[in-house]
């Protein structure tokens, strides 16, 4: 459950957490055209608190916006300042926010181009996505029947809403399985990403995860945690990685803005590795969670602070 907050950044004011409404008709409610972004905010080391890698977060949102034809009625930097008011009006050290743009009612047809463009920004308390055990531990993942659409089915790099029902899909199936999360496989079969996060395999000491170019979502983590492994001088390379590969693999984990860096100990009832978090997992989990609390970062931007 999310825990309430006192307000809402809405259409350009911060409104009290009820009055944060729609109406039904609202065509991103029936149709699902509409963008948004999963970011979060952490209390820094030295005090204080900071919204990690706000700006990036926030420009890819707007180039979802530019993939889906979606006019925003607000500049980047008003949401960058909209994300900061509303940590600070809730009086949040810590919190998982999430900026929303969605076609409002009007028209009902699939076009409604007429229809305005709606912003929301909610903040509220989030733990660890996958669970504090699986930091630790790791999680169990299975392969899912569901398939990642091809990259020019639906628009790979916009974070829409429309696309997370093939997520949603996949993670029920898993999780009705026993597992705690799924890989999808791209339409050649190659590995894709799990329902919410980007993978990374290891195997003898080097580090593979999926190209940009194919139909995983460009993760703002993702880009986090390449940094990182080049910084450990841990060699890596974005290729595309077979479904077997997962199961020789070394070490295995997922990252995202939610999931924060996951280890994963077992795929389709395989262990990975010798079942637990491996070396090279904890070393990059230690670092980023040094990292989003001001420790090392390599650019100030990287750090809004609230």
């Amino acid at each position: 459950m999310v825990d309430k907050v006192e307000k809402i950044w809405f259409d350009g004011e911060l409104v009290p957490w009820d009055a944060a409404q729609v109406h039904v008709l609202t065509h991103t409610l029936h149709y699902g055209l509409g963008v948004f972004e999963g970011i979060r905010c952490y209390g820094l080391s030295e005090g204080g608190s900071a919204i990690f890698r706000l700006e990036e977060h926030i420009r890819r949102l707007f180039d979802s916006a530019r993939i889906c034809t979606l006019p925003m009625p607000f500049s980047e930097a008003q949401i960058v300042e909209g994300c900061l008011e509303t940590v600070r009006a809730n009086g949040l050290d810590e919190c998982y926010l999430r900026p929303l743009a969605f076609v409002g009612s009007g028209a009902m047809g699939l076009g409604a181009r007429d229809n305005p463009t709606r912003v929301a920004i909610v903040a509220w308390k989030w733990g660890a996505y996958l669970g504090d055990e699986g930091l630790e531990r790791g999680i169990r993942a299975k392969v899912s029947s569901y398939s990642r659409a091809g990259v020019n089915s639906l628009m790979a790099k916009g974070k829409i809403v429309g696309h997370y029902v093939n997520s949603i899909l996949a993670k029920r199936e898993v999780l009705a399985a026993g597992y705690d999360e799924a890989i999808l496989l791209d339409p050649q079969g190659y590995v894709c990403e799990a329902s919410g996060e980007n993978i990374f395999v290891v195997r003898d000491g080097k580090v593979a995860t999926a190209p940009l170019g194919s139909s995983i979502l460009g993760g703002i983590t993702r880009d986090t945690t390449l940094h990182l492994l080049r910084e450990l001088g841990v060699p890596v390379e974005e290729r595309t990685i077979a479904r077997d590969e997962l199961y020789i693999a070394d070490e295995i984990f997922m990252v995202g803005t939610a999931a924060e860096v996951t280890p994963v100990r077992e795929v389709d009832d395989r262990p990975v590795g010798a079942g637990t978090r491996g070396p090279i997992s904890a070393q990059v989990q230690e670092r980023y969670f040094a990292l989003v609390r001001g420790n090392g970062v390599p650019e100030e931007r990287w750090l809004a602070r609230v």
